[in-house]
């Protein structure tokens, strides 16, 4: 993108980062995803030729380096792309405070699956094979059932059965377990709602929560917006 033209340092860094979905790139190899396909999930509606250009600008930027793995690339960020972290976690920080209110459009289930798989409690989820069901009946056909599998230290998430037993079965519309992973709402609320219904096990029911942690940026105050 063209510079802005300015020796102040905030017009610097937004010459890097104010391009549409760079940040949220910089979120996702901060979170863990370092291949093109990890990425592509965690900004599911970012095109891949659009991706493909945006990780050649922070490549040139001195924010991302490409390692050549013989069969695919890996991405990595360097030392300065690192030390932003603070900053993207106070830009979530402010848009939970300051930007709550969700329309139906940010409503994803594949980022919201793609998340709750990278953030179980692994030390807290019993040994041997667990098997986690989704599915949200308000979700078109496609993108409706989920399945997260945790086996000898992996975890896998399908969006097709992937013929294993469920531990626990979670059926809920799709704002409710977004706003339970957001914090906005608890689990135990939802349960005595209806909103929410688990099927397994009651040990493993009881259990869930702990094996499924919530947003880092769940704790975080809610403002009530201007203006009511």
């Amino acid at each position: 993108m063209a510079g802005y033209g300015q020796f102040c340092p905030i017009a610097k860094t937004m010459e890097v980062l104010d391009e549409r979905w760079t940040v949220l790139i910089v979120r996702e190899l901060l979170c863990g995803s370092h291949h093109f396909n990890e990425l592509r999930r965690g900004v599911p509606k970012m095109s891949p030729a659009l991706l493909s250009k945006r990780l050649r600008g922070l490549a040139r930027a001195g924010i991302v380096v490409r390692l050549d793995e013989g069969n695919r690339i890996r991405y990595e960020l360097t030392p300065g792309g690192r030390a932003l972290e603070p900053v993207v976690m106070a830009l979530g920080a402010w848009g939970v405070q300051w930007r709550s209110r969700l329309g139906e459009e940010d409503y994803d289930p594949t980022l919201l699956m793609w998340d709750v798989h990278r953030n179980l409690d692994l030390a807290q989820m019993p040994t041997g094979r667990v098997v986690l069901g989704f599915r949200f009946p308000d979700v078109e056909a496609a993108h409706r059932e989920w399945w997260i599998v945790v086996a000898a230290g992996a975890v896998d998430l399908c969006d097709f059965d992937p013929g294993f037993p469920v531990t626990v079965g979670v059926e809920a519309d799709l704002p409710t377990l977004v706003h339970i992973w957001r914090g906005d709402r608890t689990w135990a609320a939802a349960l005595r709602r209806g909103d929410l219904r688990l099927e397994g096990s009651a040990e493993a029911r009881g259990a869930l929560p702990r094996w499924l942690t919530l947003s880092r940026f769940a704790s975080v105050p809610r403002e009530a917006p201007v203006g009511g």
